[in-house]
């Protein structure tokens, strides 16, 4: 009898890569190429820029309005001026929130430097559209305009390429249009909009990195061994680690997520290598992509932070010759005493000094304001199911007649702009994230892991200091990766059946009644986001806590 032929290669393959139903798995090569395939290019571009552009008319709409320093803007708006013509931070006069709203700005500003408790790629970024627009509201809320519009087509882009679905790109791309502390944020001169940015960014660029990276190893072909290829270059993980940089150089919060994703590329490096055949992954991809990707994600962000407070070194003696003699005393040295000499004394003097700058900053974050409090503040714990809106402008008791107030029987009218997220995404987009946690072990989906380890670095490390005033808008960081876990979510409501059929219908008019809801709950809270004009009736219906007052 003649003994049965061994089965071929591809037959291995074949058997040992299907799903309980027996569907095939495509090799780790077919899925790293259409991965990297693009086949509605087109099309999704233009829809993308259709919606960022929806959402930067939402934004730019009557963005000068109310005519006021709101929250914070007290501040930066004021830093971003100084550090545009003077090159670093100014104190100003007693009155100059007047004067400038009074259009005057001449004669306001000191020469002595003011301490600065955030680095200053935001306040640069404000400050260059106050030289376009001018010092006025809309000057100063024109950057975040921008940005916030930007952050959307960027949800859109990630969204797309996790999902590999346009319709769900477009799908990120709406919800966060619709979002109201996105949209409140966006119009507001504060930091976090910027730093929520540049995070979303640095992760796309990390998740394109992943795309690349694999696509790589499939063209290696016949030249894969059993380490694998060696890819010293890595343009995507070169710009994410420009972004984390400029992350950094908003709000230190951003080491969080940077140190988080880093670990992360790792397990997806190793994991690529390991799809591909390559035994003891973990440990091959720590010598041949850890440690080049030290270069991309720790040096280049730490030089590219170093050149944003490139005006503070260039004006280092200036804070020397002030602060020495204030809040710092003995702690800078006598080395302040004495004049550097050469260029490489003096830059060595400066960075010496920033160090010294950067301790007492430090210090301030972490205790300077324990014993501090403030009407807004809130536990952390609470942020994604938006236990504590800021109320940043207020106006009370309009009387019948005033601003067009026509409330009866006895009330009153009011406007308020209230930092508060459209709740319906916030709820929906908090269970998925508990999908997601699930999803994430049970399936072992990358996909769910961006969700979760996005979310968890960008919110539980703020429990720290749940002793000391923060506030819920911080979440704005969190934000993309909650709606990439409700975007991961809807799709799993549409499901992978066939059009027509009665289970696609199904899950098309619940994901759909979920997108539709958001929006009209939006729209619904628009006077609030928008200091519209509200009797006191109208406001207390959209006041749906007593927390939320």
């Amino acid at each position: 009898m003649t003994a049965p032929a061994p089965p071929s290669a591809l037959t291995r393959v074949v058997t040992l890569s299907r799903t309980a139903t027996g569907r095939v798995v495509p090799t780790a090569v077919a899925r790293a190429r259409q991965r990297v395939r693009d086949d509605d290019p087109v099309l999704s571009w233009a829809a993308s820029i259709g919606i960022a552009l929806l959402a930067a008319f939402l934004r730019l709409w009557n963005l000068g309005f109310p005519k006021s320093f709101l929250f914070d803007e007290t501040y930066y708006a004021k830093d971003a001026w100084s550090l545009v013509h003077h090159g670093y931070v100014t104190g100003y006069v007693d009155d100059a929130n007047t004067q400038i709203l009074a259009g005057n700005t001449s004669g306001l500003f000191t020469k002595d430097p003011s301490m600065v408790v955030h680095p200053e790629v935001g306040k640069w970024i404000i400050g260059l559209t106050e030289q376009v627009a001018g010092m006025t509201p809309f000057g100063w809320r024109l950057a975040p305009a921008i940005v916030g519009s930007l952050m959307v087509l960027v949800m859109i882009r990630l969204a797309r390429r996790v999902t590999g679905s346009t319709l769900l790109g477009l799908v990120a791309g709406v919800l966060m249009c619709f979002d109201g502390l996105q949209f409140v944020l966006s119009r507001l001169a504060l930091l976090d909009i910027f730093v929520a940015f540049f995070v979303l960014c640095a992760v796309s660029c990390l998740v394109a990195d992943r795309d690349w990276f694999r696509a790589r190893l499939a063209a290696a072909g016949d030249r894969f061994d059993g380490w694998g290829p060696r890819v010293w270059w890595r343009p995507w993980l070169l710009a994410s680690g420009i972004l984390w940089g400029l992350a950094l150089g908003t709000k230190w919060a951003a080491i969080f997520p940077m140190a988080a994703f880093g670990l992360l590329f790792w397990a997806w490096s190793s994991g690529a290598r390991r799809s591909f055949g390559v035994r003891w992954a973990w440990l091959r991809s720590a010598l041949l992509d850890a440690i080049p990707a030290f270069g991309y994600v720790v040096l280049v962000p730490l030089v590219v932070y170093l050149l944003t407070w490139s005006g503070w070194l260039l004006h280092a003696g200036v804070y020397e010759q002030h602060l020495a003699h204030n809040q710092y005393g003995p702690y800078w040295g006598s080395y302040t005493e004495h004049d550097a000499h050469g260029f490489l004394p003096e830059l060595f003097q400066s960075l010496r000094s920033l160090v010294h700058y950067h301790h007492d900053v430090l210090q301030f974050h972490e205790s300077g304001l324990n014993d501090s409090t403030h009407p807004y503040q809130s536990n952390p714990l609470g942020w994604l199911i938006l236990n504590r809106p800021v109320g940043v402008d207020a106006q009370n008791d309009i009387a019948v007649g005033a601003q067009g107030c026509d409330a009866t029987g006895g009330e009153t009218c009011l406007r308020q702009v209230l930092l508060l997220g459209t709740p319906v995404l916030w709820w929906f987009g908090t269970l998925a994230l508990i999908w997601s946690a699930v999803a994430w072990v049970g399936r072992r989906d990358w996909r769910y892991g961006v969700v979760v380890v996005g979310v968890l670095v960008t919110w539980l490390p703020w429990l720290r200091f749940d002793d000391r005033p923060i506030f819920s808008y911080y979440a704005i960081v969190t934000e993309p990766f909650l709606i990439l876990g409700a975007v991961l979510l809807l799709g799993e409501m549409l499901g992978r059946a066939g059009p027509g059929t009665l289970r696609r219908q199904v899950g098309a008019v619940a994901a759909g009644t979920v997108v539709v809801a958001v929006m009209l709950n939006f729209a619904y809270f628009w006077p609030i986001y928008t200091d519209g004009l509200l009797t006191q009736t109208e406001w207390l219906h959209r006041i749906w806590f007593k927390r939320w007052i």
